[in-house]
């Protein structure tokens, strides 16, 4: 395997070994992505002489022979909404394709104070409200699993799973209002983590909906994941949700003694909707089997009849907030913007007088009931999509489907970890693995051991027939 098969932590270990270099490891990204990215379009635009500049610096660094973190000198890739000051950030849109931010946002503070080498911006759908990862005024990423046909990559952290998936970073950010970071993870082949709201800082963060926003991690592995999340976790007073949370707790490696002790709800198929796709169920059952034999103990429950409506009211959520935040230029016809996302948007201003407002009461009511649910449980096991990446040309923009699975832990305020869980005629399967609030350590837990027993994990794309 070559450097940009690795994850992130087999590349930390070579650094620490001494077998390789953090320029050679940036090098060997930055050639991939002049190889590839022509046809992937994943990256809005690639920082490749500052990169080589940090990570020359790394090297100096770590040849003083002083000890360092375990991220520092490798690199990651970054969706195009967390704003870094000075540069371009387009949050998906043309309109604001020469915008400039003047603030650099807590999640490039933190990974630029963890030593991580930024290698771009990635492409998102625009104002990162759309879960297929079309883009048509900016162009869709092409996921890399079919060079025949462009299929979805999902979104809307669309251009940082392409990216991850191919090789042309080890791993990236995203973020998930209703499954932006788990849907690109699923249909990439990828694990991808859904933290607790507030967990993260979303100060210079471009916003779609103050309630529901979470900044997260795509990766390679559970392994990754974790060791983003404790570079990333962390109170900051310009974003009170932080200030609130409770201390991550994540051991430096995890518990390798199987699942014992841990009861995983199943839902009733019978509650899920009629486009699952039979590979996916499969997987699901297969995955479910798994757990059962690491020592989980699998119990078949009823979800409340009202889970999968919730995927509704986080639409009507999102539309009222991404109104209030972006309607001076989504009211504006002359603004280039694309014409499915507007109409989501626009949307908002069919709601009655009072109906956002109640959306809310009724979701801290909805909160506290499935708190009391979940209590009988240590986490839930479902699809995280519920059909392969369709080709792009044939998705139905209002179809609910790639968010249906994803959508209501949103709303719930729950944590979720996406995780591969095979292929299906060579597109990727994956579940969710649902934790109650703050319990991110619990679902990265069960993650690692699902990964561990299955590999799926270690599943690449053939890419030759992206070469330029």
């Amino acid at each position: 395997m070559g450097l940009t098969d690795l994850t992130l932590s087999e590349q930390a270990a070579l650094l620490r070994q001494g077998e390789c270099s953090s320029r050679e490891i940036v090098d060997a990204h930055l050639h991939r992505i002049e190889r590839l990215d022509g046809k992937l379009h994943a990256y809005v635009e690639v920082y490749a002489a500052e990169a080589r500049e940090l990570a020359h610096g790394a090297d100096r660094a770590r040849s003083a022979g002083l000890p360092l973190g375990p991220l520092h000198g490798l690199p990651i890739c970054i969706k195009d909404l967390c704003d870094i000051a000075g540069r371009i950030g387009t949050i998906g849109s043309r309109m604001w394709a020469d915008r400039r931010a003047d603030v650099t946002s807590a999640t490039v503070e933190r990974l630029l104070a963890a030593g991580m080498i930024p290698l771009g911006k990635t492409h998102m759908v625009e104002f990162a409200f759309g879960a297929w990862g079309s883009n048509p005024l900016m162009g869709a990423p092409w996921n890399p699993w079919d060079s025949a046909r462009h299929r979805v990559p999902g979104g809307s952290s669309s251009g940082t799973g392409v990216a991850v998936a191919a090789g042309l970073a080890p791993a990236g950010i995203g973020s998930d209002t209703g499954g932006s970071v788990r849907i690109p993870s699923a249909f990439n082949g990828l694990v991808g983590l859904k933290v607790t709201h507030g967990r993260i800082s979303l100060h210079g963060t471009g916003l779609l909906s103050w309630t529901l926003d979470t900044i997260g991690p795509l990766a390679r592995s559970v392994e990754d994941c974790a060791e983003l999340l404790r570079a990333l976790a962390g109170a900051d007073a310009r974003d009170a949700a932080t200030l609130t949370q409770p201390p991550l707790d994540l051991p430096a490696q995890f518990a390798a003694d199987g699942l014992k002790h841990l009861r995983i709800a199943l839902p009733e198929r019978a509650q899920f909707p009629d486009f699952m796709h039979a590979a996916v169920l499969d997987a699901w059952v297969g995955a479910a089997k798994v757990l059962e034999n690491l020592g989980a103990e699998i119990v078949p429950v009823r979800l409340p009849d009202w889970y999968f409506d919730l995927a509704r009211q986080v639409g009507m959520i999102i539309a009222s907030e991404a109104f209030a935040l972006h309607r001076k230029h989504i009211e504006d016809m002359a603004q280039p913007i694309g014409e499915a996302v507007r109409a989501r948007i626009l949307g908002a201003r069919n709601l009655a007088p009072g109906e956002y407002a109640e959306t809310l009461r009724t979701m801290a009511e909805r909160r506290r009931a499935f708190g009391e649910w979940f209590r009988r449980f240590d986490a839930i096991l479902l699809p995280t999509v519920a059909v392969p990446a369709p080709p792009l040309a044939e998705i139905d923009e209002a179809a609910p489907v790639p968010a249906y699975f994803t959508r209501p832990q949103n709303y719930l305020g729950l944590t979720s970890l996406a995780i591969p869980a095979g292929l299906h005629q060579g597109l990727p399967l994956s579940v969710q693995i649902i934790g109650k609030p703050f319990a991110e350590r619990q679902i990265l837990e069960i993650g690692k051991a699902y990964q561990d027993e299955t590999g799926f994990n270690k599943l690449r794309p053939d890419v030759a027939g992206f070469t330029a």
